[in-house]
């Protein structure tokens, strides 16, 4: 572990995991810009950023339960992004949330998932639930940031032919951008007030995938559509990949928790969090041409 702040600062020092990566990136990047003492936790240092008063501490996984204890020596708050989806997902938080324990973490922040739920339509939500019921059996503090999908997620649904298949229906997504989650997260980490809490991170309004392939249209000047699939349509139209079955399972299933109306929550917590208002997708488009980039010719 390498470390460029000052050992006598005193600063409660919040930990990092994922920190090179999307969401912990722009976390830890918030937390730096507010005078944070910030531990960046990876598995790779040379990829973690470079922030003025961080340290940096690696990982091999969160299922390595000494390389997290050690990573979390001298930690007060763990923000815990949850692992890449795997079938032994829910072990890993718990080694991880057992080590950060030992080290003598008092409080976590997980990032879950919108209808986080055992009988979750969305295959993966199910993992969620189970890693927050085994934080709220530890004695640790805790905050949950329930997402919606992504919005980045949802702009690249539609494929290099312009075209988002699954089995959606006319089913809603209050899909949230990953800016406005980060924001949230800081304040949270740095707040008062959150324990015990659950916010629902959502956009400003629910769109039907067919609204979602209009918006596209609109920013990429290509016509983007949405095709339905029913269960069977969606299995054999994503065989090619060779995804392993429980893979397949999740992404389907993504689209069939969009057609059981499980992600059209629109919740005001981004607002009430932040002070400023969540981002819509047609914003959120305007502002990031990238992520539709593979659709334009």
């Amino acid at each position: 572990m390498s470390s460029t702040t000052p050992a006598d600062s005193g600063a409660p020092v919040i930990a990092v995991t994922g920190a090179s990566g999307r969401l912990g990136g722009r976390v830890a990047k918030g937390l730096a810009e507010r005078g944070a003492a910030v531990r960046l936790i990876g598995r790779d240092p040379a990829r973690l950023p470079e922030l003025t008063g961080g340290s940096k501490a690696r990982i091999g996984s969160y299922g390595d339960e000494e390389g997290v204890r050690r990573a979390c020596d001298g930690v007060g708050t763990l923000f815990l992004v949850s692992g890449h989806e795997d079938p032994g997902r829910v072990r890993e938080h718990q080694i991880a949330v057992d080590s950060a324990l030992a080290a003598g973490v008092e409080r976590v922040v997980y990032v879950s998932f919108l209808g986080a739920s055992p009988k979750a339509t969305f295959t993966f939500a199910r993992d969620h639930w189970y890693t927050e019921e085994y934080i709220r059996g530890s004695s640790l503090r805790y905050t949950f940031l329930r997402d919606s999908f992504y919005q980045e997620g949802l702009a690249g649904m539609a494929g290099a032919d312009g075209v988002i298949r699954g089995p959606a229906g006319q089913g809603r997504v209050s899909a949230v951008s990953l800016d406005d989650v980060a924001d949230a997260a800081v304040a949270v980490l740095l707040g008062e007030g959150h324990d015990s809490a659950v916010y629902d991170l959502t956009g400003p309004s629910a769109l039907t995938l067919a609204q979602a392939a209009e918006q596209l249209s609109r920013f990429s000047g290509r016509t983007v559509t949405y095709v339905p699939e029913n269960h069977d349509e969606a299995y054999a139209s994503r065989a090619s990949f060779g995804a392993p079955e429980w893979e397949v399972e999740g992404w389907v299933s993504s689209y069939e928790a969009i057609a059981a109306s499980e992600l059209a929550l629109v919740s005001d917590a981004v607002p009430r969090l932040t002070g400023r208002p969540a981002q819509s997708f047609a914003e959120f488009l305007e502002a990031r041409p990238e992520t539709y980039a593979h659709l334009r010719f």
